[in-house]
């Protein structure tokens, strides 16, 4: 068991509270609805739960599959493979997802740099790529001899040329440093409030705005890889409507689950560590009382350090070391 700081709220389970939430996964052995797999996470290899999977059930699907790189998933090491080895993976894996897609589903695959380039092809092949979204990865180990390496990239795709694109509800909130005005004296194209000057802007495909879940959000774990809520919560909102089907073949510790009920999506998850899905259980449990997104409040996505003001207000006393980590989003 991990030493932890007396403020740290990472998310653990006790040995009890894994044998009890355990009690909860699913392990597939007939073929199943979705309404039974609605809500629910498997505990199983997506290659052993795919034969049981319904067809036509996606409207969304959230890829976030193992990069091409040496990674340690709570004692299940994958290593990084020759390139042809893992595009030949990739494309099986994806191929054998499409025929749980509806006609109208979108597609978003999580990679970094050097995966995109062996997934571009495979996804062009198969599905309609409509854009690619890099986003800003803030934490990560500097390089001496090369650039510090802290962004990743978002996949986005169609099965056809209908989908659901929800562009008002993943506006960003941004603070306008050299508010106009107009003749009459009244803004243009901004707000004023008590926090301070705000402009609604259109989404891009540039995303600087994205806090890594760390020591001090609710929200974290010690998943390798975890993404953090409010970047899955882009995803739903654009790519989805409330009461749609949400499916995460890689689940994780579960930020994609917990996200969907938060958002009154349905969803389901397969996850093949025991341990991890144990954490998106208890996540998911934690999420009917608290619906809450860092970074995301009253309909609206803030760019990084905007809500500091009101946070301040609320959060606990800390030092002041704690307090520059706890408010950075």
């Amino acid at each position: 068991m991990k030493q932890r700081a007396p403020r740290n709220r990472t998310l653990t389970c006790s040995n009890e509270e894994l044998e009890s939430l355990s009690s909860e996964l699913l392990q597939l052995t007939d073929p199943v609805s979705p309404a039974f797999l609605s809500g629910r996470i498997v505990n199983q290899d997506l290659e052993q739960a795919l034969p049981f999977l319904p067809t036509e059930f996606v409207d969304l699907l959230i890829l976030d599959p193992p990069y091409n790189l040496t990674k340690n998933y709570n004692g299940h090491v994958i290593h990084s493979r020759d390139s042809e080895t893992y595009i030949a993976w990739f494309h099986q894996t994806l191929s054998s997802l499409l025929p749980m897609l509806s006609s109208t589903a979108s597609i978003y695959v999580c990679s970094d740099w050097r995966t995109s380039n062996l997934i571009f092809p495979v996804l062009e092949k198969l599905l309609q790529v409509r854009n690619r979204i890099t986003w800003e990865r803030e934490k990560g180990r500097g390089a001496k001899s090369n650039w510090k390496n802290n962004t990743e990239d978002i996949w986005f795709c169609t099965v056809g040329d209908e989908y659901c694109f929800n562009v008002d509800d993943v506006k960003l909130k941004r603070r306008v440093i050299a508010p106009y005005r107009s003749a009459n004296g009244k803004p243009k194209d901004w707000e004023a409030s008590q926090h301070g000057n705000y402009r609604l802007t259109y989404p891009s495909n540039l995303w600087s705005d994205i806090t890594i879940p760390f020591w001090s959000m609710p929200e974290n774990t010690d998943h390798p890889t975890q993404k953090p809520e409010k970047l899955i919560a882009k995803l739903i909102l654009a790519s989805s409507n409330s009461g749609d089907f949400v499916f995460d073949p890689f689940l994780g510790s579960g930020t994609t689950a917990i996200v969907a009920r938060k958002l009154n999506r349905k969803f389901c998850g397969i996850e093949l560590n025991r341990e991890y899905c144990c954490w998106a259980t208890k996540r998911l449990i934690q999420a009917d009382s608290d619906n809450s997104i860092q970074g995301f409040s009253d309909g609206v996505f803030w760019e990084r350090n905007s809500l500091n003001d009101q946070k301040i207000q609320k959060a606990p006393k800390v030092s002041k070391s704690e307090t520059l980590e706890l408010f950075d989003d």
